[in-house]
């Protein structure tokens, strides 16, 4: 067995709609939803980095915490604290991977797509 990144996911559900002032979005199919922060190099690679490790699956990107740096990222990051404390995640960097129902299915530490893609792959559809 290798190492990884987390600890077996504590059972529960997270909810499947995220909100920010720029609107929601709906988890709806198997997703990994990163949860990242300012100033955090690992988080570096999914807001502004290649997720092609991660083709095919969603990924979903959201904030307890507001910064500049969301402003030129690759691809949207929602400011969501309230979805961040609900989802059980106590800190960034963070992935978890949820079914449509919003089950954790698997969850660790943000460091690389290319490490989170690894970790999930047993637990794609």
């Amino acid at each position: 067995m290798s190492p990884t990144s987390f600890d077996p996911p504590r059972e529960r559900r997270v909810p499947t709609r995220l909100s920010d002032g720029n609107g929601a979005t709906a988890i709806t199919t198997t997703t990994l939803v990163a949860v990242v922060k300012p100033g955090c190099d690992g988080c570096r690679a999914f807001t502004h980095g290649d997720l092609g490790a991660l083709d095919g699956l969603p990924v979903v990107l959201v904030s307890a915490t507001d910064g500049p740096e969301w402003d030129d990222a690759a691809r949207e990051v929602r400011v969501a604290p309230e979805w961040v404390a609900a989802s059980g995640v106590r800190g960034a960097p963070h992935y978890v991977l949820v079914d449509a129902t919003g089950l954790v299915l698997t969850e660790g530490v943000l460091f690389s797509p290319d490490q989170v893609a690894a970790e999930v792959a047993a637990h794609r559809p």
